[in-house]
């Protein structure tokens, strides 16, 4: 009998929240989170899309500075983000929904700079950098002794590269090269100096401990599902 009243409370809260919307919130990184007429499109996000759709929820994306995005994250019930680096710090923090990409970053400059030479991560503390609050490659840094020029998000991290007010950025090559794209600068504006080993780490669709366990197990079957069928793109970059 306990067990029908389960299964009954389950289909009813995964119900409920089928009529509501779910805030799920990311950051601006095209092409896989860019924002159209006010709306969150790109590749990563359809992929998000597609996860609440296979478990019949609604979700109300938007789009942050990342720093904002993570407030939120981790303060609020119900809300949902991506794309979250899982690291041992965030383990215990968060559900972890699905993988929905992968990071490799490293250290951007711009080409003009030959004066930048790094062969270690000891060498790149002679210059200056810019870093998003709240974001695990921040966070992984100043554990190793980096001194960080803080942004809200990445665009303004690039937005200082690109006014010459730091010598480096961290990210992922393939992202600065989308970013460069999205931002309409001249080919090759951009280098990828040096590859960080320690900042190679899954990216996934989280939820904090305060979300419905019933929703997190809804969307986290939904993805499972998707896997058999789908191609899954997991290129998606985040932080």
């Amino acid at each position: 009998m306990k067990y029908i009243i389960y299964f009954l409370f389950f289909i009813y809260s995964v119900h409920i929240q089928a009529t509501e919307t779910l805030l799920v919130v990311t950051e601006l990184a095209p092409p896989n989170q860019v924002l159209v007429d006010g709306e969150v499109t790109g590749e990563g996000t359809q992929l998000i899309r597609d996860i609440f759709a296979e478990a019949k929820l609604t979700p109300n994306i938007q789009m942050y500075p990342w720093a904002r995005a993570y407030k939120l994250a981790t303060e609020q019930s119900n809300v949902f983000i991506y794309s979250l680096a899982r690291t041992p710090e965030r383990e215990e923090q968060f559900y972890w929904i699905a993988q929905v990409g992968r990071f490799d970053l490293g250290f951007i400059a711009l080409s003009e700079r030959t004066d930048i030479v790094i062969e270690g991560t000891e060498q790149a503390k002679n210059y200056k950098i810019a870093m998003q609050r709240n974001d695990f490659s921040t966070q992984t840094l100043l554990k190793l002794g980096f001194e960080a020029v803080f942004t809200s998000d990445i665009q303004k991290s690039y937005d200082l590269l690109l006014a010459k007010k730091v010598d480096l950025v961290v990210d992922d090559p393939l992202y600065m090269q989308q970013l460069s794209d999205y931002l309409k600068l001249e080919p090759n504006h951009l280098k990828f100096v040096y590859r960080i080993n320690e900042l190679t780490v899954g990216a996934y669709l989280a939820a904090n401990k305060k979300a419905d366990v019933n929703v997190v197990n809804a969307l986290q079957k939904a993805f499972t599902e998707m896997e058999k069928t789908s191609a899954l793109p997991y290129g998606i970059q985040g932080n």
